[in-house]
């Protein structure tokens, strides 16, 4: 057997299971990624000829395949969301990104410079790293496919996926912060390199973002849904990989301009979605992006529970693990508890929405992208360990957790729902969804 052949093999079965899984685990306390990290893990303790794969070495291979990933679930969460943008509308957003980040960014940190006792510009490339969310690793967290009312998203699935949408491209000023600070310390400490980030890392780079986005999205909502000619108005003909051009597009276009294309994907999903609300279309968009970035997950999963069987926790120290499982355990569930205040959440769904702060791939991709630019004093391996292990002790504590805890919440909205329908016995969808439990 040779090591192609058994590769096409694992490609079309992973591919088939991707298919199956998602319908065979809903509503059981598993999820499809964990069942995939599952996989690599045991296929590599069996005796079948996978290549060895490193992180460090294969960085360049890691920051790519991740990078592509991410870009896709930020188009696939902005066609996803139901509600429209706004200052009030989206407040639940505003405040886990103004309020839980900073201060889980500020926590992670100091708990890498204290217990790992590492320099400042690593302690503060971890926390960057660690800092934005990931539901696409336990789906049960976020939107569902598009639909025709902007009132059928429960506060929950709406928070958590708006917040990642944005978190993922708000986190590259503090690992540029990062990358900033270790040049610095290399050339004697100063705060010199302070005005350069805010204005080029913060300032310039956010607005450009944004502003690509808008730009992008606007052309491309009216190529879908307004062109003149019916040849180019692309709704007409419902072909679903548009959204892989739309995402690639408005990706590039921002890095060509050296602002954040992760933040612009996800304006540019938003944007496309606000230019013909209720049109179907959007739902062909997003299931072509929601089966993409499903095998895409389910590949980088495998290949992370390949990295694991393999050794990639070899230098994990308890300190590190340390690191991770605070974070999971004690500094986003308070942080995020904290910044709920105030907000339309109920209690419960305040509690939940705090505790799944779901790390994945994006914790990957930067700290893959940060160490082809600097060194921190650090060896690489560590930083591989500390976040590999918080990404892995993530996919099993939230798919476990995520599809008893949210069923919880559905059921509890349904009931409390039906006790003030008026209507008969079956409220609507945005009855249940209004319910604040």
């Amino acid at each position: 057997m040779t090591l192609a052949d058994f590769l096409f093999t694992v490609l079309g079965a992973g591919a088939l299971a991707a298919a199956v899984l998602p319908r065979l685990v809903a509503r059981r306390p598993l999820s499809m990624p964990l069942v995939f990290l599952a996989c690599g893990i045991l296929l590599q303790l069996l005796p079948t000829p996978l290549p060895d794969i490193d992180l460090a070495r294969d960085r360049v291979w890691v920051e790519h395949l991740t990078e592509i990933c991410v870009i896709v679930s930020l188009m696939g969460a902005g066609l996803a969301l139901n509600r429209p943008f706004g200052v009030r509308r989206w407040r639940a957003t505003w405040r886990l990104l103004g309020i839980t980040m900073p201060l889980t960014i500020a926590a992670t940190g100091l708990l890498a410079w204290w217990l790992l006792d590492w320099p400042p510009a690593a302690a503060l490339l971890l926390a960057a790293v660690l800092a934005p969310t990931d539901p696409v690793l336990a789906s049960e967290v976020r939107v569902g496919a598009p639909t025709d009312s902007e009132h059928d998203e429960d506060e929950v699935r709406f928070a958590l996926t708006s917040e990642a949408g944005l978190n993922d491209g708000l986190a590259f000023p503090v690992v540029m912060a990062a990358l900033a600070l270790t040049a610095a310390a290399g050339t004697g400490l100063s705060g010199g390199w302070v005005g350069h980030w805010l204005l080029v890392d913060v300032l310039y780079a956010c607005v450009v973002g944004v502003l690509a986005g808008l730009a992008v999205g606007k052309v491309l909502g009216w190529l879908f849904f307004r062109a003149a000619r019916q040849a180019v108005r692309l709704s007409e003909h419902r072909e679903g990989f548009v959204a892989l051009g739309a995402t690639f597009l408005s990706y590039g276009v921002t890095e060509l301009a050296h602002g954040y294309g992760f933040l612009a994907v996800f304006v540019t999903a938003c944007r496309i979605r606000a230019a013909e609300r209720d049109h179907g279309y959007h739902t062909v968009l997003h299931d072509f992006v929601e089966q993409v970035e499903r095998l895409l997950t389910a590949g980088l999963l495998f290949l992370l529970g390949v990295c694991v069987a393999q050794g990639a926790l070899e230098d994990l120290t308890w300190r590190g693990a340390a690191v991770g499982l605070l974070l999971l355990f004690l500094t986003r569930p308070l942080t995020g508890w904290v910044a709920q205040f105030g907000t339309a959440a109920g209690p419960r769904e305040r509690l939940v929405t705090a505790f799944f702060g779901v790390r994945g791939v994006g914790s990957l991709f930067y700290l893959a992208h940060a160490l082809g630019t600097e060194g921190f004093h650090v060896p690489s391996g560590e930083l591989w360990a500390v976040v590999a292990f918080t990404v892995l002790a993530s996919v099993v504590l939230h798919g476990v957790t995520a599809t008893p805890a949210i069923s919880r919440l559905d059921r509890l909205r349904w009931l409390w729902a039906q006790d003030r329908s008026h209507t008969g016995p079956s409220p609507s969808e945005s009855d249940v969804a209004d319910e604040r439990p």
